[in-house]
């Protein structure tokens, strides 16, 4: 796939800014800034597949007519759902994967790595770690049915991949159960197939079949109709490294030496009290994130056990931390904190890269914000701590996007901007008239 620059030259005005040159690295920021499936080459009859699903279409209103959120399409009895899967090209199968398999797993990675995402040079590539996969196709409550393979029926090669998994969204007030869509993946030397829209017609089917009617999901490239957009904006954490594997060099007269210096973060934490956040964290993280995210016109609804899969600290796919009142009124005055109920929260989470045949190098290790909740300290803090943190832990990149309050504190803490965006989708609803786009700073919902 094309991969086109993604990360800006940081255009504070600062002459002197020892600022490197992304003029490389733009095209590797671009691959780690798309989400699944936005990369599979939509051909122009694979756009007009779209007109033909319950989406909200470019010739319509972008908001209900009546004012009020909801399916574009009613539900059905799931008796008259179709209970035979879509028609394959001869020669392919449909298969259900059993992500609980050694080899099934390694089926996956395999595909996805080569096959998923990658620069044009084939200089790097996603890396889907098997924890991550299980990590992000196994949260609770998910169906088995909608992880789905098309393999070759000859030598059972797996070449087609689509997913979902259970969630439950609050759209403008009205909570759903939903389906996010993620990994559409086809291999490369069988997209003249256009495998892509079967696959999604697939996954459709089988969502159905157990009574679920809507879906999110996102893409870099624009299709019927993105209810919201956000920036991606990038905060260099390891200059020298990505000058050494030639994804970036130096601007005219600037030093090394100068640039490490002006990305270097603390050793410590600047905030009293952060720490990892452990099991007995979930019940109240559980509310705190649901209270928060309640201010947004889109975002998910998590449960305990939701939150104890997507937030309990994993090495390498997720990091979790809390400000612990008790242990910050210990470091400080030393007087019993006024409530020991924690009210801010951080996370991010870890998507590498590997770098292809370089000496010296093998992996690019990027976080990515997920979600934060700043009550007793600022916003800025909390987020230039995720930052401290994914440092000391040697982390190469951070991403964000800019939605939620990420867009205000970006600058500050010295992202670059980005010149691509993700768009956000949502199947089978209709968002009402006056929210028929969502700002960035109105969206709750981070993908991965």
């Amino acid at each position: 796939s094309a991969l086109h620059h993604i990360m800006a030259d940081d255009d504070r005005p600062a002459p002197r800014l020892p600022v490197v040159d992304s003029a490389t690295l733009s095209a590797m920021m671009k691959a780690m800034a798309v989400t699944p499936g936005s990369e599979d080459d939509f051909t122009q009859k694979d756009f007009a597949f779209w007109t033909t699903q319950p989406v909200v279409q470019f010739s319509e209103a972008p908001g209900s007519s009546e004012g009020e959120p909801g399916p574009i399409e009613p539900a059905i009895p799931v008796s008259e759902v179709k209970q035979e899967p879509y028609t394959l090209p001869p020669g392919f199968e449909w298969c259900t994967c059993d992500t609980t398999d050694e080899a099934t797993r390694l089926a996956i990675y395999k595909l996805l790595n080569e096959n998923y995402v990658e620069d044009d040079d084939e200089m790097f590539r996603f890396d889907y770690s098997d924890a991550f996969l299980a990590y992000a196709l196994r949260p609770p409550g998910y169906e088995k049915e909608w992880i789905v393979g098309v393999r070759v029926t000859k030598t059972q090669k797996l070449v087609g991949f689509i997913t979902g998994v259970p969630a439950h969204v609050k759209a403008e007030g009205k909570t759903v159960r939903v389906a996010e869509i993620n990994f559409l993946c086809v291999h490369k030397k069988i997209r003249d197939k256009r495998l892509a829209p079967v696959l999604i017609k697939e996954v459709t089917r089988r969502v159905h079949l157990t009574d679920t009617w809507q879906a999110v999901y996102t893409a870099g490239k624009v299709l019927p109709r993105p209810y919201a957009t956000a920036r991606y904006h990038h905060r260099n954490l390891n200059p020298k490294k990505l000058i050494e594997v030639g994804f970036s060099s130096l601007r005219a007269n600037m030093t090394m030496a100068r640039t490490i210096k002006y990305y270097k973060l603390p050793e410590q934490q600047t905030l009293a009290g952060w720490r990892p956040m452990e099991p007995r964290d979930v019940p109240r993280i559980t509310v705190l994130l649901n209270e928060y995210l309640d201010r947004y016109l889109m975002h998910p609804v998590f449960s305990e056990e939701e939150v104890a899969h997507y937030f309990l600290p994993k090495t390498d796919i997720v990091n979790s931390y809390v400000i612990d009142p008790q242990i910050a009124s210990a470091a400080g005055s030393g007087e019993p904190p006024a409530s020991s109920e924690i009210k801010d929260f951080a996370s991010f989470y870890t998507l590498n890269s590997t770098i292809i045949r370089h000496p010296k190098h093998n992996i690019l290790r990027a976080a990515y914000a997920y979600y934060n909740v700043a009550n007793t300290v600022s916003f800025h803090d909390l987020m230039y701590n995720n930052l401290i943190a994914a440092y000391n832990l040697q982390y190469d990149v951070f991403n964000c996007l800019e939605l939620m309050e990420n867009g205000g504190v970006v600058k500050d803490l010295k992202f670059g901007m980005g010149d691509g965006f993700l768009r956000y989708y949502m199947f089978n609803w209709r968002f009402a008239e006056k929210a028929g786009h969502i700002r960035g700073d109105q969206l709750g919902l981070v993908l991965m």
